[in-house]
C-alpha cells in the first residue's frame, strides 16, 4: 500500500491524485499549501510519494530521481489505491506538480479509455530539460485524448509561453497561464495560489 495524506472532504465530488517533482516530497510547502487551497475549494486531494523519495525520507541514498517512464507502475498502484476507495457519483483527477505531473500524463490515456480517471491536472510541466529546449517531452500530449489542464508560469525555464506555443498539442490539453510566474509559479504576486486553485476547480467541475 502507498502511503497517502489526504486533504479535505472523502465524500466531495471530485477527488485528485497529485504526486510531488523531483526533488521535493509531498510535504514541500507548495503541494501542502496546493492542497489546501483545493480542499479549500471543494476538492478532495490525495498526496503520495513514489519509492525513491520515500526512501530518501527514511534515511536512504540522495540519489538522482529514476526516469519518468519507469515510475508509471507506482503511478498506476496509487491511482488503484485510490479510485477503489471511491463511491457512486464521485470522479478522480491525476496529475502532480513537475515530474509528477509528468507521470501522470504518461499513464493518463489508458486510465482515462477505462473511465478510471476524469481528466489530469499539471503544475509546472517540464516540456524540457532546463537549458535544453531540443530535448522535448511532448509526444505522447500531441495525441493526448484525455481532458487535462496544465497551468504553468510564462517564465518557467522548462517550457516557456513563447516555446509550449509551437509545441501543437492535442486540443483536449487547456494551458492557463501565470503571468510572470516561475516554475514554482513565484514572482506572480499576491493571490497567485489561490487562482490556480479555482481554475483546478473549475476544471474539475467540467473537464470537457
Amino acid at each position: 500500500m502507498t502511503a497517502i495524506v489526504t486533504d479535505g472532504r472523502r465524500d466531495a465530488a471530485s477527488h485528485l491524485l497529485f504526486a510531488h517533482g523531483a526533488g521535493a516530497g509531498m510535504d514541500s510547502a507548495f503541494l501542502v499549501r496546493i492542497a489546501k487551497l483545493l480542499a479549500d475549494a471543494g476538492l478532495c486531494v490525495h498526496r503520495f510519494e513514489f519509492a525513491y523519495m520515500a526512501a530518501r525520507r527514511d534515511g536512504g541514498s540522495r540519489r538522482p530521481p529514476p526516469r519518468a517512464e519507469t515510475l508509471n507502475g507506482e503511478y498506476q498502484a496509487a491511482v488503484a489505491q485510490v479510485a477503489g476507495s471511491l463511491g457512486k457519483g464521485q470522479q478522480l483527477f491525476i496529475g502532480g506538480k513537475s515530474m509528477g505531473g509528468r507521470v501522470a500524463s504518461l499513464v493518463a490515456d489508458a486510465l482515462w479509455a477505462k473511465r478510471t480517471i476524469a481528466g489530469l491536472v499539471c503544475v509546472g510541466y517540464p516540456f524540457h530539460p532546463v537549458g535544453q529546449p531540443a530535448k522535448l517531452r511532448t509526444a505522447h500530449l500531441q495525441p493526448l485524448k484525455c481532458p487535462a489542464l496544465i497551468v504553468q508560469g510564462t517564465r518557467d525555464p522548462f517550457g516557456t509561453r513563447d516555446e509550449v506555443a509551437g509545441y501543437g498539442l492535442s486540443p483536449t490539453i487547456r494551458v492557463h497561464w501565470i503571468e510572470n510566474g516561475d516554475h514554482d509559479l513565484k514572482g506572480a504576486g499576491r493571490g497567485v495560489m489561490e487562482g490556480v486553485a479555482e481554475t483546478i476547480a473549475a476544471f474539475a467541475a467540467s473537464p470537457t
